[in-house]
């Protein structure tokens, strides 16, 4: 008979390895927090900054003596740290960058017929260029190249040829983000970022399965072939699915079924000592954390709701079609259950984080006990924000209106 994960069994583990099993407490700064950042693979950057940025966000949920500059500190003068891509941007352990040399072959292949759709002619005329001024200059931020160029009307991805160059240049490992002014990326050749034992290190192809597998299985507890394969976006689903086969036939890997919240199973991946080892994984203790909507452990909406029965999706529409959510709310977690979403916003100027909505999961109930969490949450954020005090709207508390 094939082994079963209970759903309580497979949040906590879930929870466990994406290191929210545990008081958000210890080593902020330093060390300890880019031990952190390699327990959990990978922090997402993302520009929007309604309270503070996702990057920051998702290391303050874990350690809530965090601030910001000691990430810019690891990133910038330790360079424990480098910036590239996963699933999206991201912030990366820097001994994993010999294994993202693959990575930047296959985006020279994957993009090139993409950026031909999507931008503007000419940025390929600026590759010599800006490389050639970086060496005789030093960093340079897209501010700083396309003179006389015409900057974009159309949007977001609008940009001038010598910007599309420099992301281009990046993507594909030929520059690298050695800091950023503001949210600004400034890039220096990869060679002048990357420590040279590190830039120097080559590893083979089997390795690179070995590692995007087994690594990305560790992070997560338990995953399909599918869910492995899309943790790094290093190796495609057929050759995590034969990896995954050739460990089950040797006995590095159990086939077991995961419990949903909606009591149906799924088959799924794990190692034979984590299913042996339920028993000690540690339940996340009962306090209420506010996450990032770009939190690792919810980057995969699905799973999020098939495991705690939470659809999420940053923007959630009612029939009508108008919004329901704010567009940048909060999924609050306490404990193992996620109980609602949060809308609030620091306004720095007038010292204030302003909680304008919370809108608690269908069956969550609001009484004094956990209100009360919520609130010493919200003053803790405040203060991470750089807010003297918290305001809330006078319609704050919401009915649940979760589908």
């Amino acid at each position: 008979m094939t082994p079963v994960l209970s759903n309580a069994e497979a949040r906590r583990l879930f929870l466990h390895r994406h290191a929210l099993a545990a008081m958000p407490k210890g080593a902020s700064t330093g060390n300890g927090l880019a031990a952190l950042i390699d327990s959990i693979g990978f922090v997402q950057v993302d520009s929007i900054n309604t309270v503070e940025r996702a990057h920051h966000m998702i290391l303050w949920a874990r350690r809530q003596g965090y601030r910001p500059p000691a990430l810019k500190s690891l990133l910038e003068q330790d360079r424990a740290l480098f910036e590239h891509w996963t699933h999206d941007a991201s912030i990366l352990p820097m001994s994993l960058f010999p294994y993202w040399k693959y990575r930047f072959a296959s985006d020279t292949e994957r993009l090139h017929g993409n950026w031909k759709r999507w931008f503007r002619d000419g940025y390929e005329a600026q590759f010599d260029t800006i490389l050639n001024r970086i060496a005789r200059d030093g960093p340079v931020s897209s501010s700083d190249v396309g003179e006389g160029e015409a900057r974009g009307k159309g949007g977001w991805w609008d940009w001038h040829p010598s910007k599309t160059a420099l992301e281009w240049l990046w993507r594909t490992g030929q520059i690298a983000v050695t800091r950023r002014d503001g949210f600004r990326k400034v890039y220096d050749l990869t060679e002048n970022v990357v420590p040279s034992g590190i830039y120097h290190t080559e590893v083979g192809h089997e390795a690179l399965i070995e590692w995007a597998c087994s690594s990305a299985l560790d992070r997560l507890g338990f995953a399909t072939a599918s869910e492995i394969a899309k943790y790094w976006y290093a190796v495609d689903k057929k050759t995590a699915l034969a990896w995954a086969e050739g460990q089950i036939a040797v006995g590095r890997l159990l086939k077991v079924m995961v419990t949903e919240a909606d009591g149906t199973q799924s088959p799924a991946l794990t190692r034979p000592e984590t299913y042996a080892n339920l028993q000690d994984v540690p339940a996340p203790p009962a306090r209420v954390r506010i996450l990032s909507p770009f939190d690792p452990a919810l980057r995969d909406r699905d799973r999020v709701e098939r495991l705690f029965g939470f659809h999420y999706r940053i923007e959630v529409f009612v029939p009508e079609k108008q919004r329901q959510f704010g567009y940048y709310v909060f999924p609050v977690l306490e404990g193992s259950q996620l109980i609602g979403r949060l809308d609030c916003k620091a306004w720095r100027a007038e010292g204030c984080l302003r909680v304008r909505g919370f809108w608690p999961e269908r069956g969550v109930k609001m009484g004094k006990a956990r209100l009360a969490g919520l609130e010493a949450e919200l003053s803790r954020l405040a203060d991470f924000a750089g807010c003297a005090r918290l305001e809330f709207d006078t319609d704050w508390l919401r009915h649940s209106q979760v589908p």
